[in-house]
C-alpha cells in the first residue's frame, strides 16, 4: 500500500506540474505518507513529511474545536448572542448585531457576506481591528435562516476566542490544541513559519510558466477562518484526534466525547453543493456511497488542501500542493483514489440534462457578492459562467491567482435548478440558482457562497412548461 501511495502521488503531481505536495493517510489506526517535489522552484528543498504548507479554511476546523474547548469549560456558549462576549458588536445590521450567534458563525448561517477585504495589520490588535470594521460587510439573510460560507464569520468566532481568554487568538490556538495535541509543525505567524521548512506558493501563467508567490497568507486579521500553516504529519495527528474519543495521544481529555461528535452531527443542510450535503460544527458532511465522511478544503493563493474523514471506517486521508490552479485538482485525485483504493468506496458522478434555450434565458446575466462578480452567458449552444476578482479585491491580494476563462455549466437531472461545472479546473464543482417570491431567479450559488443577481438578459419568470423536466 505504502509504495502504491507513493507511486500514484508522484505521478500526479508529475502529470498536473505540482512543485511540491504531501499526502497522509490514516487507515486502521496507522499512518502512511508520500511526499514528491520541492518547497519552491527559486530555492528548491525537498518537501518531507514536516515541511509547512498553508491550510486555507482547512484552518477553520482549529477554529471550531477551540471554540469547542471553551464550550465545554462552561466559559461560553454555542447558542448565545456573540454580543454576550462583544457587547461592542456592530453589524450592517441591527437585527444582525443582536441576534447572531456563535452556532451560526461556525456553520455559516450567521448571514454575513464572504468577507472584508482589508489589511488591518500584523499586529495583535489585528483581529480586533478587522472586527472593528465588519460594518462594512454586507449582511445576505437572516441569521440561522440559510447557509453561505463566510470568512468572516469564522474571523469573529477567533475574536471572541481572544476576549474570553485574554490571550491573543494565535496564543489561545496553541494553548486550547496545538500543544495538549502535540502539534509541533503548526504555526500561525510569519515569524513561526520563516524559521521552519515551508512550501512556497505558486500559479500557472496562461503561458504554461510557473511563477513564484511571495504571500504565503492573507493579513493576520484573517487568521482564524485560513491562516494556518502545518505539515501533513501533524494533519495526520488532527485527524487522529477527530477519529477518536476527545482524548489526545497521552490520554489527556481535549473534548467530551459528545461535543467531538456533535461537531460530526448536522446543524444545517447544505444544497446543490459539492462542500458537503450538510454542516456540522466546523466540518462539511456528505456520505459516499452510503458511509458518512466529514471534510474541510482550504486554498490560499497558490496552496490547496483537502482533508477528508470517514469515521466509521477510522480512516482519513489529507493531501496538500503548492500550486494553482492544478492543485485542486491534484488534491482531488488523491482523495477520490485514497478512498476508492483503501474503502473500496467510489462517488457516483451526477446526471446532467441537455442544452435549454429557455432555460439559458433565465439565468444568463450578471451576479455578485463582496469580493467577486459572476457572469452567465450563453452561445446558443451551451452555457458558461466566468468568476472575476473585483478590482477592489485584486488588489488587496497584491499577488493575486490569474483569472480563469469562462467555464462551461449544466443543469442537473437530480434537482430543481442546481448546476455543474463540466470543464476546467473546476470542473465538478456544484451550485444552484435561487429564486424570489414571483419565480425569478435572483441569485446562484457556487462553492457555497451567495451571489446575488445585479443584471439579466430577462427578469420575467417563465412559463411553467419552459422549466418542467
Amino acid at each position: 500500500m505504502q509504495r502504491d501511495l507513493a507511486q500514484f502521488v508522484r505521478e500526479t503531481a508529475t502529470e498536473f506540474g505540482i512543485p511540491g505536495v504531501a499526502v497522509g493517510v490514516l487507515t486502521e489506526g496507522e499512518e502512511q505518507w508520500a511526499c514528491h517535489g520541492v518547497t519552491s522552484i527559486e530555492n528548491p528543498l525537498p518537501v518531507d513529511r514536516d515541511t509547512l504548507f498553508g491550510l486555507g479554511s482547512v484552518s477553520k476546523t482549529f477554529t471550531a474545536t477551540a471554540l469547542l474547548r471553551l464550550v465545554a469549560d462552561g466559559i461560553v456558549e454555542l447558542e448565545a448572542p456573540v454580543r454576550r462576549y462583544l457587547p461592542e458588536l456592530s453589524l450592517a445590521s441591527a437585527e444582525h448585531s443582536d441576534r447572531v450567534t456563535l452556532l451560526q458563525l461556525l456553520n455559516h448561517s450567521g448571514g454575513l457576506d464572504w468577507g472584508l477585504q482589508v489589511d488591518t495589520g500584523e499586529g495583535d490588535d489585528a483581529l480586533a481591528n478587522y472586527v472593528a470594521r465588519l460594518d462594512e460587510l454586507p449582511v445576505i439573510a437572516a441569521p440561522g435562516s440559510r447557509a453561505s460560507y463566510s470568512q468572516a464569520g469564522y474571523n469573529l468566532v477567533g475574536r471572541v476566542i481572544e476576549k474570553v481568554t485574554g490571550a491573543t487568538f494565535e496564543e489561545a490556538v496553541a494553548s486550547l490544541i496545538f500543544q495538549p495535541l502535540g502539534l509541533s509543525h503548526s504555526f500561525y505567524l510569519h515569524e513561526e513559519v520563516m524559521t521552519r521548512r515551508f512550501c512556497v506558493a505558486h500559479n500557472r501563467e496562461t503561458d504554461g510558466s510557473l511563477s513564484l508567490l511571495r504571500m504565503r497568507r492573507r493579513p493576520r486579521g484573517d487568521n482564524p477562518g485560513g491562516g494556518l500553516a502545518s505539515s501533513v504529519g501533524d494533519q495526520l495527528r488532527w485527524a487522529r484526534f477527530h477519529l477518536g474519543d476527545g482524548r489526545s495521544g497521552d490520554g489527556a481529555r481535549i473534548l467530551p466525547a459528545e461535543l467531538l461528535t456533535k461537531m460530526k452531527t448536522p446543524t444545517i443542510a447544505l444544497r446543490g453543493s459539492n462542500l458537503g450535503d450538510a454542516i456540522g460544527i466546523g466540518w462539511f458532511l456528505r456520505g459516499i456511497n452510503g458511509v458518512p465522511a466529514v471534510a474541510h478544503g482550504g486554498s490560499t493563493n497558490g496552496q490547496f488542501a483537502d482533508l477528508l474523514l470517514v469515521p466509521d471506517r477510522d480512516f482519513a486521508v489529507i493531501a496538500l500542493s503548492n500550486a494553482g490552479p492544478a492543485g485542486i485538482l491534484f488534491d482531488q485525485a488523491v482523495v477520490q483514489w485514497a478512498v476508492e483504493r483503501f474503502l473500496g468506496l467510489t462517488e457516483s458522478k451526477p446526471k446532467t440534462l441537455p442544452f435549454d434555450p429557455h432555460r439559458a434565458d433565465e439565468v444568463v446575466g450578471s451576479y455578485e457578492n463582496d469580493v467577486m462578480t459572476l457572469t452567465i452567458e450563453s452561445d446558443g449552444t451551451a452555457m458558461s459562467l466566468e468568476v472575476l476578482m473585483k478590482p477592489e479585491t485584486r488588489a488587496a491580494y497584491k499577488e493575486a491567482p490569474p483569472n480563469h476563462e469562462p467555464f462551461r455549466f449544466s443543469l442537473m437531472s437530480e434537482a430543481e435548478d442546481e448546476y455543474i461545472i463540466t470543464s476546467g479546473a473546476f470542473e465538478g464543482q456544484r451550485g444552484f440558482f435561487t429564486r424570489n417570491s414571483s419565480g425569478v431567479i435572483d441569485g446562484v450559488d457556487l462553492a457555497g457562497r451567495l451571489f446575488n443577481r445585479i443584471s439579466a438578459e430577462s427578469l420575467e419568470p417563465l412559463p411553467l412548461k419552459a422549466v418542467s423536466r
